[in-house]
């Protein structure tokens, strides 16, 4: 069969099988994320998140897997309570793109110098064994915080492990303020973003999972178009943005900003469920197959129409040969 035109076939054969698993039949990612752990128990219970057991994370993951997953090009989970268990019970549509965490949630150290690390127990390895067509890492950085080579060096080392497997990797960096640990805002946090994506994306991965490089609080659309086009160009590697739980008309502005700069697409969770997880169960699965169902479709819509598609701009990083006789051999 020919290549189809302007589709890049320099990655491997995993990869790009993997990619194409995630996203649209255009090449766009509308993806649901769902790998929430702490954030996630705030969200079930906001008063008092220490209330909140294993069985009502497990039962509201698959309750919002069973409703939206279908309407998503894939769906991003956790191996903790998330990944394996709607697996188990049929929630995941055995045709769904499944990307899986690797990080431990929350992060070790100062709030100034944070450290990721990987989920003890788990691995890259493992997530491709369990039919995974995609991992994720999210790293908090600072490209100034006293920790940030430390960083770079378990980008570099997931990075190497997924080429070795043959599998993308979405990468996530969170930002803060290195100084006082606390939330970047207006200049600051763009400044973050891009030097953040310029840095990490040389280094590896497949696809950057980026924050919007303006908080909610900057409302200027022409500032948000600049500042997505920088990030744009500072990007070796296609990129999405993450929702970061602002409201689903914020984050639709912000989903149709960012792809006329070049993005990809989006990995959206609260934005599109995070009323439901209050409700009792009838009212919860009404929400999601109605409003949270309404969301989600919104942003597959806006995304098809106006996303990159990841082809288009191939990460130079993992590109191979195109597969030639006996290619399998040297796999």
């Amino acid at each position: 069969m020919e290549p189809q035109p302007g589709v890049s076939t320099t990655f491997p054969p995993g990869t790009r099988r993997g990619l194409d698993a995630c996203a649209s039949a255009r090449g766009t990612f509308a993806v649901l994320a769902l790998d929430h752990r702490q954030n996630l128990r705030r969200e079930l219970h906001p008063d008092f998140p220490a209330l909140t057991t294993y069985d009502e994370m497990v039962g509201f993951k698959r309750a919002v897997v069973r409703a939206l997953a279908p309407i998503a090009t894939g769906t991003l989970l956790d191996p903790e309570v998330g990944a394996a268990q709607t697996i188990a019970d049929g929630s995941l549509p055995g045709r769904s793109g499944l990307l899986v965490a690797v990080e431990a949630t929350g992060f070790e150290g100062p709030s100034e110098a944070r450290a990721s690390r990987i989920l003890p127990g788990w691995s890259v390895e493992k997530a491709k064994r369990m039919g995974a067509s995609a991992v994720k890492l999210l790293v908090y950085y600072h490209p100034q915080a006293a920790n940030a080579d430390a960083q770079e060096r378990l980008v570099a080392s997931v990075a190497a492990e997924a080429v070795r497997l043959d599998i993308p990797l979405f990468i996530e960096p969170l930002g803060y303020e290195p100084a006082t640990g606390g939330k970047l805002v207006g200049a600051a946090r763009r400044r973050c973003v891009i030097e953040t994506a310029r840095r990490l994306t040389a280094i590896g991965g497949t696809v950057l999972k980026a924050e919007f490089p303006y908080d909610a609080g900057t409302t200027d659309e022409d500032a948000w178009a600049d500042a997505c086009r920088e990030l744009d160009a500072a990007s070796a590697v296609p990129w999405v943005v993450l929702s970061g739980g602002v409201d689903d008309a914020t984050f639709e502005r912000q989903v149709a900003v960012a792809c006329r700069a070049g993005a990809s697409g989006t990995v959206v969770g609260r934005s599109v469920w995070s009323p439901a997880a209050t409700m009792e169960a009838t009212a919860r699965d009404a929400w999601l197959a109605g409003e949270g169902r309404a969301r989600l479709e919104a942003i597959v819509r806006l995304v098809n129409e106006l996303g990159t598609p990841w082809h288009a701009r191939p990460n130079s990083l993992q590109a191979a040969a195109a597969p030639a006789e006996g290619w399998y051999r040297e796999y």
